[in-house]
């Protein structure tokens, strides 16, 4: 289900000179600002929640999903380069499954790390804060990644519709509207964050077990509706 050829022209594609720009501009944004409050307010365990709920897990990391994810297929269906990927032996759900991979990957180190200094920055880890938002990163940018290959698979507008949903949804209605967090991908991993650090520093409107099965849930179908979305598109070019 891996391919090695197929990852190294991902990696390669995601990891250009300009979208690596693009890329590390909000984690460096994130460490730059800890880096501030730490010198203004000093050591603050709500200080640092708030910052990495507020900033890194609710922007960042949404942000650099849509990056990664749309970015790891949606230029080669725009410019038509996908069809030379398609023409070889490869099995459709193994080129999706390879992609995701690789944007997961991106997202993780991009969002998951600087996330981890950040918080190291801002507190040192007390109460686990860094550690449980590192984790929340982590998780949620393995389904942020699968749900926007899959907007980059079906919709030339991948990155437009990615942005709404990272900063309108995730970031406004997901933080403002109780009804909405339940569909928010942020709250699914507050839920394992919550977990992690106890107390009431990090809370989430969903439960755990509730959080955990729609985390898999909309990872396996978004990876799967992706490969056969493909397929499809290959079957078009065919005929």
């Amino acid at each position: 289900m891996y391919d090695p050829t197929v990852a190294r022209l991902t990696y390669r594609a995601l990891l250009g000179r300009r979208r690596a720009l693009i890329l590390g501009a909000l984690p460096l944004l994130l460490i730059v600002i800890s880096v501030a409050v730490r010198v203004l307010t000093g050591a603050d365990d709500q200080t640092a929640s708030d910052v990495l709920g507020g900033f890194a897990l609710a922007t960042m990391v949404p942000i650099i999903g849509v990056i990664a994810g749309t970015g790891a297929i949606g230029p080669e269906i725009d410019d038509g380069s996908v069809v030379y990927l398609l023409s070889k032996p490869l099995k459709r759900p193994a080129i999706i499954f390879t992609k995701l991979i690789v944007a997961i990957a991106v997202t993780m180190v991009f969002s998951a790390v600087p996330t981890l200094i950040a918080g190291l920055i801002l507190n040192g880890n007390g109460q686990q804060i860094a550690v449980a938002y590192t984790v929340a990163a982590l998780i949620s940018s393995i389904a942020y990644s699968a749900l926007f290959l899959l907007l980059g698979t079906v919709s030339r507008h991948a990155v437009v519709f990615g942005l709404v949903y990272a900063l309108v949804w995730e970031a406004l209605f997901g933080s403002l509207v109780p009804g909405a967090r339940t569909l928010s991908v942020q709250q699914w991993s507050l839920a394992v964050a919550h977990k992690l650090a106890g107390g009431d520093l990090i809370t989430s409107d969903v439960s755990l077990p509730t959080a955990t099965v729609l985390l898999v849930a909309v990872t396996v179908l978004a990876t799967w509706y992706a490969g056969q979305k493909l397929r499809s598109l290959t079957l078009a070019g065919e005929e």
